[in-house]
This record gives structure tokens, C-alpha cells and sequence, in this order.
């Protein structure tokens, strides 16, 4: 038997660290496809305008989808879901405010040091910090922070929206744990909905029409809905280390769609960037597997809130 073999009796993590990844590539797709479908909207009701529509509709389309049985939920998990929301609101809305006063490219690479932190925090043995090193190597190249000014309020909200980004994975991946299907998502996404409300809403909402709404719904089904889904299943298969390094496939992403569907040829550095990041995402997907996926033989069968 080859020593890469898995041991006897113990399946093999391979398929579910393969699966996650897959997952974690789609959803950042559609992160990236439905940026460049919201610019119009942004010009029409501001970015954080068009982040309250997106989780306010993905709130409702998950709650009337989902159904999830809130009553069934133990009070430390409602607490869990309750508290990714607000996360989940503040990572969308802090991002946005930060592109408005520093260059995107920048804002990008300092939100990123909150996934590449959990992968750096949860990596074990300095092996597998390779990969996170070579990510952040590869995401620098990318964004040029280096370029730009210095806008230290643009930052900071950056800079916040890296330690939501953080709290996101970690609470996602426990979510996804402790409750079946999508149900957990769904309350969570309700909750930022109803966060943005508060923050956004009374600015946002004398400035819409039928048409904007009924965009706002189109575009919450590509951005949050179809990829914060993926990330939770994503997050069930895949340690928060591995999942925090496939992150840096983003800017990657990112550039392609942007040399795709508004023609922005990348540079050499940016080149070399996909170069570097795209060989994290392979090390990060060959040794990223959850240990949990050996032990168990579905997920489903150690949640505490069966499915519909």
C-alpha cells in the first residue's frame, strides 16, 4: 500500500477537501460576476445602498426557501447565527465604505489579512504555513497597495472589514456545524438584513422604484445568496486554514473577470501574483481537508436541527 493511502478503515479526505474547494472557487466567482453586475447600481443608490438591498432580499428569499426551524435551535446557536449576521452586515458594508476613500486594490489587500490570519492562526506545523505565506506574497502583487494615498479612516474601515472577514469564516464553519442545510444561513442573513435596515434604510429606501428593487433582488441571488451558501458547505469540508488561504484566489478572480468583461489587461506583477496564488490555492486544496471529515460518515448525522 502507498504510504498516500489513507489508513484502513478511515475514509479517504481527499474527495471533501477537492469537493470544498470547488465550492469555494464557485462562490468566489459569483462574489466577482455580481460586483461587476452591481456597478449600475452602485451609481444609483451608493454602495452601501446596494448592500442593503442584496442582504435584505437575501434574508427574505432564504427565509421563505429555507424555512428554518428557529425553535429547534439550541440558544448558543441562534446566539452563533445571530452574531454572523451582524459580522456578515459589517464585512459588506465596511468594504464598501473603505473602496469609497482609498483605492480598491488597497482596500482589497488589507481586508485580506483577515483570511490569511485564520489560515496563519489555524495552520499546524510550519509546512503547511507555506501556503498562506505564498498567498499573501501573491495578493500583494496583485493589489499594489503600494500605490495610492494614504487615507488612514479608509484603513481603518478596510482594516475592520479584514477582522469581520475573520470572524465570518470561523463563525460560519460553526454554523454550518452545529445546524443542517442552510437553515443557519438563512438566520444569519436575515439578521444582516435587518442590521443593514438600521444603518442604510432610511437614506436608501426614498430612493427606490420597482426597477431597482426587482435589480436588488436579481443580484442578491448572485451576491450573497448562491455563494455564502457554497462557502458554508465549503466550510464543512474544508479546514478554516485551507479556506482561508483558496481566499486569496479572490484578487486572482477578480482580475480575470475585470480583463474579461471590462477589458483591463493585468500587468506583469499582477501575472506573477496569479502565479503565486494559484499555486496556495493547489497546496492549500491537496493538504486542506477538515480532520472531522475522516471521523464522520455525514455531516448529518452530528447536527442537532435535522433538515425540512
Amino acid at each position: 500500500m502507498s504510504s498516500a493511502a489513507p489508513a484502513v478503515g478511515r475514509p479517504d479526505p481527499r474527495p471533501a477537501a477537492r469537493a470544498g474547494t470547488g465550492m469555494a472557487l464557485g462562490s468566489m466567482l459569483c462574489v466577482q460576476v455580481g460586483l461587476a453586475a452591481s456597478v449600475g447600481l452602485f451609481d444609483r443608490v451608493g454602495p452601501e445602498g446596494a448592500a442593503f438591498l442584496r442582504l435584505a432580499w437575501a434574508g427574505v428569499v432564504l427565509l421563505v426557501l429555507v424555512r428554518p426551524r428557529v425553535r429547534r435551535f439550541e440558544r448558543s446557536t441562534l446566539v452563533a447565527c445571530a452574531v454572523l449576521g451582524v459580522v456578515t452586515a459589517g464585512v459588506t458594508m465596511l468594504f464598501m465604505a473603505a473602496v469609497d476613500r482609498i483605492p480598491l486594490g488597497t482596500a482589497s489587500a488589507l481586508e485580506f489579512l483577515g483570511p490569511l490570519g485564520v489560515a496563519v492562526a489555524r495552520s499546524s506545523g510550519g509546512r503547511l504555513l507555506v501556503w498562506p505565506a505564498l498567498a499573501g506574497a501573491g495578493v500583494v502583487l496583485l493589489t499594489e497597495p503600494w500605490h495610492g494615498g494614504a487615507d488612514l479612516t479608509g484603513v481603518a474601515l478596510a482594516l475592520g472589514a479584514a477582522v469581520c472577514w475573520a470572524a465570518y469564516i470561523l463563525l460560519t464553519q460553526h454554523v454550518g456545524d452545529a445546524v443542517s442545510g442552510l437553515q443557519g444561513l438563512a438566520v444569519s442573513l436575515t439578521v444582516a438584513g435587518l442590521v443593514s435596515a438600521v444603518l442604510v434604510g432610511p437614506r436608501t429606501l426614498p430612493l427606490l422604484d420597482p426597477g431597482l428593487v426587482a435589480v436588488g433582488l436579481g443580484l442578491a441571488l448572485l451576491l450573497p445568496v448562491v455563494p455564502f451558501s457554497l462557502e458554508m458547505l465549503a466550510l464543512r469540508r474544508l479546514s478554516t486554514a485551507a479556506f482561508g488561504t483558496l481566499m486569496s484566489l479572490e484578487p486572482a478572480i477578480a482580475l480575470v473577470v475585470g480583463l474579461v468583461l471590462l477589458h483591463q489587461l493585468p500587468g506583469p506583477w499582477a501575472v506573477l501574483g496569479i502565479v503565486l496564488v494559484v499555486a496556495a490555492g493547489v497546496g492549500a486544496e491537496r493538504t486542506g481537508a477538515r480532520p472531522a471529515a475522516a471521523g464522520h460518515t455525514s455531516v448529518e448525522t452530528t447536527e442537532s436541527v435535522p433538515l425540512p
